[in-house]
């Protein structure tokens, strides 16, 4: 199935994803640091969703509350509990 998370306190402005059983894949982060979120991508790509939110969930970027690795882990939550 596919999804749209809006993310807040970041500097990319969405997430758009495919789960699959539980498998992520095709993350795209909508703005943002693009070599990095390129990076996250890749290396998220045919995981585990859970594995992965245990992974980045809690990150935080500079002075901010969270990060879009965290806003990713928020996202894959809310697809999970759907």
């Amino acid at each position: 199935m596919d999804y749209q998370y809006k993310t807040s306190g970041t500097c990319s402005q969405m997430i758009v994803f495919s789960l699959e059983e539980g498998i992520v894949k095709n993350v795209q982060f909508i703005g943002g640091c693009n070599g990095n979120l390129k990076g996250i991508a890749a290396l998220v790509e045919g995981k585990d969703a859970k594995e992965i939110i245990s992974l980045i969930e809690g990150i935080t970027c500079g002075s901010k509350k969270t990060s879009c690795p965290d806003q990713l882990a928020n996202a894959l939550k809310l697809a999970l509990a759907q």
